[in-house]
């Protein structure tokens, strides 16, 4: 089974091929600068809509682009679950020759990171977040959910983005508090680079309007 291209950018003739298996692309392989680096584990959505997202800019503001990777692992109604990858581009000497190389680093997981610093609490009226000294209050009455189909309290699995903004990694969490619909708002993380990983820099909320 050969390689396609399923995602491909101008900047440093950066080209993302995989192959398709079972509605899935997999085993894919990066091509930077003509060298070749594998990831046989990472897996994206075929549909176009959901390409991988090929991203070389400066995140650091070391003024050194960084190579940042999103896939799509799954999508849906009220479902959209993205992974993040990260390459500090490193000098190395290969043969005779120094060459520019992709080398991964660790991303902080951002449910891992709403886990340990957002507090929730779920009433048939109201729906709390907490993050830190900052507290979140969205009356939920208006939406129309009936008490009955409320979860137990606000669930934050369903949505998870990426995205780059103002040279800033950035995930978003959507916040859900019932199986019928029931969106309220994100959990906005800013990452930084930071003890060798990229970890939290500021935690919001935002409530959808």
């Amino acid at each position: 089974m050969g390689y396609d291209v399923v995602a491909k950018s101008n900047k440093k003739n950066i080209t993302l091929y995989a192959k398709e298996l079972d509605a899935l692309y997999r085993d894919f392989k990066i091509e930077f600068k003509g060298g070749i680096i594998s990831r046989p584990f990472w897996v994206n959505a075929t549909s176009p809509t959901w390409s991988p997202k090929i991203i070389y800019e400066d995140i650091n503001q070391y003024d050194e682009k960084e190579l940042i990777i999103i896939l799509t692992k799954g999508y849906g109604t009220g479902i959209l679950e993205q992974e993040a990858h990260i390459f500090h581009i490193e000098k190395k000497k290969i043969g005779k020759e120094i060459v520019d190389v992709p080398v991964e680093v660790l991303v902080d997981n951002p449910l891992a990171i709403v886990m340990k610093h957002v507090k929730t609490q779920l009433t048939p009226d109201k729906a709390k977040i907490s993050i830190g000294g900052k507290h979140f209050t969205v009356a939920i009455k208006t939406l129309g959910i009936k008490p009955e189909h409320l979860f137990s309290n606000i669930s934050f699995s369903n949505i998870i983005k990426f995205e780059i903004s103002d040279n800033q990694f950035i995930a978003k969490i959507g916040g859900r508090i019932s199986p019928i619909g029931g969106f309220i708002g994100e959990v906005v993380i800013v990452y930084e680079y930071r003890d060798n990983i990229y970890q939290a820099k500021s935690i919001e909320f935002q409530p959808y309007k």
